[in-house]
């Protein structure tokens, strides 16, 4: 138990919904050891961001070169990177790590607000996707990264295709965006697997973190070694007992209750 080891790349949430603390409750629960290299602190709580401060690169590359030095980590996740010279920085140093990377492109918020800058999104394309098991965007996301404004179904489809051109192995698009597409997911692989990942939707207003929680619980379970497709069927199924035990703590959306 907990000798399998992963990363969270990604910021800090004050609130404890998202960001690495999300990541680090995925971990707990799913029984593989987290580990953190942390790109920006946020001052936020469930209703509001009220500051972002980014950690010099040099420093993010410096926590992720400490934790391979030491620790024989199984698989990574990327979070929130902020700005183009810390998605430059952290793509080079992944270069040199032969573990699986999920990648979960942090630009765009579930309400829509974009988060980065058009230079950092055009670093994470260039730079991070070609090194990537898997993307994750959210709708706002994906139509951002495939040029697509998806309204439908056949839009997700094509904007994923639009988006697996770009270099990764394969693109997993989360439907929750849209509200009735909300417990559905489009998967689409560089072999031609295109499927659609299905759950019982949750009617919670307590989602906060729930983008972070299923990559952090696909990064942990291809740790334990179970393959791409079945690691997103059990991340999915994870997601769906955590929102049904998610809980409000404050004025806003609350947070998942990490749950295995």
């Amino acid at each position: 138990m907990y000798s399998n080891v992963v990363l969270s790349i990604g910021g800090s949430d004050s609130g404890g919904g998202a960001g690495i603390q999300a990541d680090m409750r995925t971990f707990m629960s799913l029984k593989v050891h987290g580990c953190s290299a942390i790109t920006c602190i946020t001052a936020q709580n469930s209703v509001e961001v009220t500051s972002v401060e980014a950690v010099q690169s040099h420093t993010v590359v410096n926590q992720i070169d400490s934790l391979f030095s030491d620790f024989n980590i199984k698989a990574l996740k990327t979070g929130m990177l902020l700005n183009e010279d810390i998605i430059a920085n952290t793509a080079t140093k992944l270069k040199e790590c032969s573990v699986p990377k999920i990648i979960d492109p942090v630009m765009v918020s579930r309400t829509g607000s974009k988060l980065i800058e058009d230079t950092a999104i055009n670093a994470y394309k260039k730079l991070l996707f070609p090194q990537a098991e898997i993307v994750t965007p959210n709708i706002f996301e994906a139509n951002l990264l495939s040029n697509i404004q998806i309204k439908n179904e056949k839009d997700i489809e094509n904007s994923a295709q639009n988006i697996l051109r770009l270099g990764p192995k394969a693109v997993l698009i989360k439907g929750g965006g849209l509200n009735y597409l909300k417990g559905k997911d489009f998967y689409i692989d560089k072999t031609g697997t295109r499927k659609w990942f299905i759950n019982d939707f949750v009617n919670t207003s307590n989602t906060h973190g729930s983008g972070c929680t299923l990559s952090a619980a696909i990064c942990a379970y291809m740790a334990l070694g179970f393959n791409l497709k079945e690691s997103i069927k059990r991340s999915k199924s994870f997601i769906q007992r955590s929102l049904e035990s998610s809980y409000k703590i404050g004025s806003g959306p609350g947070p998942l209750g990490h749950y295995q």
